[in-house]
């Protein structure tokens, strides 16, 4: 289909549905959520000439998965935010089933594209195309077309790259995955952008020493932080454990040394990135002022999406808030970005028993919470968070049958932070030592309540919208 013809497409989508989204009760107050339609993973995230741009895997036609476009917002402040021109329309063949995920770059002042054109066949296969597109004057992006096709010895399931400029070339980590469906990550370089050579496979199932994990690592972030090597995937395929890898697919990191022209990568244990039951597809930029930012699709592919209520008024799934990373003993902390404390409307302090706390709103808020002993915290009829002394438990309804479901962090726990924004529920452990990312859906205006006789110290400030033009 041409290119116009599904623009045009997009716009009646557009024109037919926006209406009836922003009636929804649960649409978000400051997170980015699609127009319409379906998002999932943030792609091309990047600050460029004071701006940062973050594009995001789209459906505008149906709340299902299917060939994707790359909508397009961008911010001076990652507040207020405006939409951009559509920046990728899968409009040509070796792109047909989608414009998948993939990651931005500036290169002589321009910005640039990197992403995957999926191609799939009536047999049920399927081969990929690395793409690359530039930015026009007027916002749009001109499509150079594939730069790498699919690398001999992996299967179909080739995707997601995310590239970088370091040590004068460029650099890719690419998801792939080979005959015996192992998930890898390949490194590879490019003096141009145009031309790549295969490095080596960096880190995946049964790779450099690590056993069985997963039959697919979707979506790889590669960078350096306070010079450790950090490498973010997405591993398909883990079995769950008693408390951990409990959604259908997970996300998380290596840490360790990293060498690229090797393309060795000695790392440590596999960590989860996010507890919660929504979380996936990370992915990172560095600012100009030299911090690690991070947003995650606050979704998982899989898990009963049919189930969201906000499919009834013609949308699915946001973003998570930006977060802030750097590495603390050993392990990455997550911070919410401090611009969000603009966001803060009149702060409203108190202390005392658990069980004699007021009532809160909860609607678009966040919460400071000290505790010297166990508490429970309930949210509206849909969310109860515990402490024990040993563990957090996260108590949701299931979105699928309403039965209880839970998520859980084990540790020593000195401060909560959440973040609440309708339907999303963001709890930052310890300075963001942890976080457990989900969306809830309570009936509305959601309040918050405390029990327990536990001495708590809280502080509460409601949370302003932010600006999507």
């Amino acid at each position: 289909m041409s290119e116009a013809r599904l623009l045009n497409l997009l716009a009646r989508s557009l024109l037919a549905g926006q209406a009836r989204a922003a009636q929804d009760p649960h649409r978000p107050v400051w997170h980015l959520a699609p127009s319409v339609g379906l998002l999932n993973d943030p792609n091309g995230f990047i600050q460029h000439q004071g701006r940062y741009h973050l594009c995001y895997q789209w459906n505008p036609f149906a709340c299902e998965h299917g060939a994707k476009f790359w909508g397009h917002w961008s911010s001076a402040d990652l507040l207020h935010w405006r939409h951009e021109p559509v920046a990728l329309v899968p409009a040509e063949q070796y792109e047909r089933n989608g414009c998948y995920s993939g990651s931005a770059v500036v290169k002589d002042g321009e910005l640039t594209l990197i992403y995957t054109g999926n191609v799939k066949y009536p047999d049920g296969s399927r081969t990929a195309f690395q793409c690359l597109a530039v930015e026009e004057a007027d916002g749009t992006f001109r499509k150079l077309g594939p730069v790498l096709p699919l690398p001999p010895g992996y299967t179909g399931h080739v995707r997601d790259p995310k590239v970088w400029f370091e040590q004068d070339m460029w650099w890719m980590v690419l998801a792939a995955q080979d005959p015996q469906r192992h998930g890898k990550v390949l490194l590879l370089r490019s003096a141009d952008l145009h031309e790549w050579q295969p490095v080596g496979e960096l880190a995946g199932s049964h790779c450099h020493g690590l056993q069985d994990f997963g039959y697919m690592w979707e979506c790889p972030d590669l960078f350096r932080l306070q010079g450790k090597g950090v490498l973010l995937c997405c591993p398909q395929g883990l079995s769950p454990q008693a408390e951990s890898w409990l959604n259908r697919f997970q996300a998380g990191y290596f840490l360790g040394d990293l060498s690229l022209q090797h393309a060795k990568f000695d790392h440590g244990a596999f960590h989860e990135l996010d507890l919660g039951f929504e979380f996936y597809a990370p992915q990172t930029t560095l600012s100009d002022d030299g911090r690690r930012l991070l947003f995650g699709w606050m979704g998982v592919p899989e898990q009963d999406e049919a189930y969201h209520p906000t499919r009834d008024y013609g949308w699915i799934h946001c973003m998570t808030c930006p977060r802030e990373l750097t590495l603390d003993a050993g392990r990455l902390r997550q911070r919410p970005a401090r611009e969000l404390q603009q966001l803060r409307g009149q702060l409203t302090q108190w202390q005392g028993p658990a069980v004699t706390a007021p009532t809160l709103a909860a609607d678009s808020a966040e919460l400071q919470l000290v505790a010297d002993g166990p508490f429970s915290l309930r949210l509206a009829d849909s969310v109860h968070l515990d402490w024990d002394g040993q563990r957090l438990t996260l108590q949701r309804p299931s979105l699928r049958d309403g039965q209880p479901e839970y998520r859980y962090w084990r540790g020593s726990l000195q401060q909560l932070t959440l973040l609440l924004d309708r339907s999303s529920l963001e709890i930052f452990i310890n300075d963001g030592e942890a976080v457990m990312s989900s969306r809830i859906f309570p009936r509305q205006p959601a309040q918050l309540q405390l029990q327990g006789e536990s001495f708590i110290q809280l502080r509460h400030w409601p949370l302003a919208g932010g600006v999507l033009e």
